[in-house]
């Protein structure tokens, strides 16, 4: 039976009892930050014989030589006539409207000239990027082109992809999109080892020189560590959705939308708010009709009861105002006129504006990125796109004339800091050659 937590914007305590909930979610992690630096050091020191270990230790994957850990491509190639037509036909779907999207983000050069000064900045992708792709419990073909077609938009040269693979065996789905997203090489490997694998590099495994891809605490502790070695693109937490709704919204379409969030597992979080307390009232009454037949309904039903939240706000600017400190990973905005608020939203991942934009949506084949900031992070952080495969350097011109003019400036400012070599390189720009 589901026991949502219920909450009234209008109480004294609300905050407190808000944040008090919200925080359950944040564990203690500094068990795994041990085991995590110990995988670290023992991959970093011992490379492939690391990886042969931990490949039957976590991923119940006994091998007797790293490279036996590498999926061909022609495995890949094989799986998409392995799918049926349906599963093909989806996954080419997804690609081209996430490979749509991605082209609108990429970056161009400027440059622009200013007292005989040019500036400017040139755009250069990154060479080569790992993929982390979960699996294990479930297959996640969308996660693999969700990372890897913004990659190669972006110009990525090479892209390395691990995926968990109990007994080695891995979805035919997921090698398919591997296959039509251009990774170029694939391993059977899992969780922090292969986090360090890919930063540290290994007689088999590529060095790259950045990690991007949800994972379990064990990848998102090691990406943590790992940090500075390799670029990461974000610590990605548990999944989460916050639903803002109306007395005009579909009782049942929101009570699924809130169960597609919570069956991601255990630590997901599910909330609504509104300020009509008889829809909430009704949504629950679905929600409480409906967990018996739900596929996954053990982890839908502690996910709810464990970080479920219903809030009724005292209006939809009071809910929007929850919303923004909260700053959800997605915001479903199911209320008449939904886009009117937009420009009130200013933490969330991602928007979904009206009833007929479901997160699900985002999740597969919108073409927007699902790969999101969560637990409070897009107060500070954006999804995942282009301009993460992407690098920007600083282009600097000077002419001889405009040479004496920063001169002149340059002399001051590195006198005042007391760096007088700095001094000295700036006058013999001034004094063709003489330092005064």
């Amino acid at each position: 039976m589901l026991k949502i937590k219920k909450i009234n914007s209008s109480d004294n305590s609300f905050s407190k009892d808000l944040q008090s909930h919200i925080s359950k979610r944040k564990i203690n992690t500094s068990d795994i930050k041990e085991k995590v630096r110990t995988i670290i050091s023992e991959v970093k020191s011992k490379g492939d014989v690391a990886l042969v270990k931990y490949s039957g230790q976590y991923d119940n994957y006994d091998v007797q030589n790293a490279s036996e850990l590498e999926i061909s491509k022609e495995k890949c190639s094989e799986a998409l006539k392995k799918i049926s037509k349906e599963e093909l036909d989806a996954l080419r779907f997804a690609k081209s409207r996430i490979q749509e999207f991605a082209e609108h983000q990429k970056t161009k050069p400027w440059n622009y000239t200013s007292e005989g000064i040019t500036l400017g900045e040139q755009i250069t992708a990154i060479d080569k990027v790992g993929v982390y792709v979960p699996g294990g419990s479930a297959a996640y073909p969308s996660s693999v082109l969700m990372n890897s077609v913004p990659a190669k938009v972006a110009g990525v040269n090479e892209i390395i992809m691990v995926v968990p693979s109990p007994h080695g065996d891995v979805n035919n789905m997921v090698l398919a999109a591997a296959s039509l997203g251009g990774v170029d090489r694939i391993f059977r490997l899992g969780g922090a080892h292969s986090i360090a694998a890919l930063a540290f590099g290994t007689d088999t495994i590529p060095k790259v020189n950045m990690i991007v891809g949800p994972g379990s605490q064990y990848v998102a502790e090691a990406k943590k560590e790992l940090y500075g070695e390799v670029g990461i693109d974000s610590f990605a937490g548990p999944s989460e959705i916050l639903v803002i709704a109306d007395s005009s919204a579909n009782e049942e379409w929101i009570a699924s939308d809130l169960f597609s969030q919570a069956e991601h597992d255990e630590l997901a979080q599910s909330i609504l708010i509104s300020p009509d307390e008889n829809l909430l009232k009704k949504v629950e009454r679905v929600m409480q009709d409906k967990i018996n037949s739900q596929e996954r309904k053990s982890i839908i039903e502690s996910s709810l009861n464990n970080f479920g939240l219903m809030i009724n706000s005292k209006d939809i600017e009071n809910a929007i105002e929850i919303s923004n400190d909260l700053a959800p990973e997605h915001l479903q905005l199911s209320i008449k006129d939904s886009k009117k608020y937009l420009n009130k939203i200013k933490n969330a991942g991602a928007i979904f504006l009206g009833e007929y934009t479901p997160e699900v949506f985002g999740d597969y084949c919108a073409g927007s990125n699902h790969v999101l900031p969560t637990v409070g992070t897009a107060k500070f952080s954006s999804p995942l796109g282009v301009y993460d495969f992407q690098k920007r350097s600083n282009i600097i011109q000077c002419s001889e004339k405009s040479a004496i003019l920063l001169a002149k400036h340059a002399t001051v400012l590195a006198n005042a800091e007391g760096l007088f070599s700095h001094k000295d390189s700036a006058s013999l720009r001034n004094n063709k050659g003489k330092i005064e």
